[in-house]
């Protein structure tokens, strides 16, 4: 399991990675490019930004807190994929999202301090983001499934099973 995790999260890096160079050597000469339009109807064009900040250009110009910041989260991350990989497969999923999204944007940082973003929402005013913040976004949302859903489930039926092995213990102390 824990040689499928590292697999999987050097593919989705090297996914993050690929559209960056593309976006990079292609994109950033042009600039911004239509992407899905159904006739006038615009919903996502992919323009090339570099972003020294994080989420929506917060943070701008901070560069080694973010490198620091998401230096120690990913180690956290890291932790906590391969300690819960058996517990849960939407956990272990979200976590290694988390941890591929932030090796893909701490890549950027290191390297060229910035992170490269591409793809802009034109249905309503948003961030541009990039295939990591995608990897992370995705990761919130499974956590909050997890976190609401399943954990409570998980907890209960530990408590259950504690709550009997107990009781069983004190019947079969009593009948001593």
């Amino acid at each position: 399991m824990a040689v499928l995790l590292v697999a999987a999260v050097i593919v989705l890096i090297f996914a993050d990675q690929a559209v960056k160079y593309w976006a990079v050597h292609y994109l950033k000469e042009r600039g911004s490019i239509r992407f899905i339009h159904f006739g006038d109807f615009k919903v996502l064009d992919l323009t090339y930004l570099e972003n020294d900040g994080a989420i929506f250009g917060s943070m701008s110009g901070q560069r080694w807190f973010l490198i620091g910041f998401t230096s120690i989260v990913l180690v956290v991350g890291i932790y906590l994929m391969f300690r819960y990989m058996k517990r849960s497969k939407l956990l272990t999923s979200a976590i290694l999202l988390f941890v591929s999204g932030g090796i893909g944007n701490i890549i950027d940082r290191m390297r060229q301090g910035y992170v490269v973003d591409m793809f802009e929402v034109k249905l309503f005013k948003f961030a541009i983001f990039n295939v990591a913040d995608i990897y992370v976004t995705c990761a919130f949302v499974l956590l909050l499934v997890y976190v609401l859903f399943i954990d409570p489930k998980i907890q209960a039926k530990a408590k259950a099973e504690a709550d009997a092995a107990k009781s069983a213990a004190d019947k079969e102390a009593a009948n001593e």
